[in-house]
């Protein structure tokens, strides 16, 4: 019922900056949170990020400092600003809905087509 579509991937050097969105369509009607995951090949998908409907914020430690999670206000939108980009970040990007207690998050959206980031040295 909800559809995810993320862009703002593409090929930068390491230090540089991107800034995923994720549009989201259909119906909202689940969850209290979204968030970010990354997949790099022959690993295991990873969660970046997450926003509570408060606003609360968590992040992965390697990205802590560096990635800024946000929406706006309607759900309509999650964006991923990502600055001192690292060869490590390197992987496809996928957006999420879903809800989050005890800092515990469980996406419940389908994946979305993602949007692939490549970071050189």
């Amino acid at each position: 019922q909800v559809q995810l579509a993320e862009s703002g991937g593409g090929l930068v050097q390491a230090g540089k900056s991107l800034r995923l969105s994720c549009r989201v369509s259909g119906s909202i009607s689940t969850g209290n949170a979204a968030g970010w995951y990354r997949q790099a090949p022959g690993k295991q998908r990873e969660l970046v990020a997450t926003i509570r409907a408060d606003g609360r914020t968590n992040y992965l430690d390697s990205v802590k400092g560096r990635f800024t999670i946000s929406r706006d206000i309607a759900w309509s939108a999650v964006y991923l600003q990502m600055n001192s980009l690292k060869p490590e970040d390197t992987a496809a990007y996928y957006c999420s809905l879903g809800t989050e207690t005890a800092d515990t998050y469980y996406p419940s959206s389908r994946w979305g087509q993602g949007t692939q980031v490549t970071v050189s040295p």
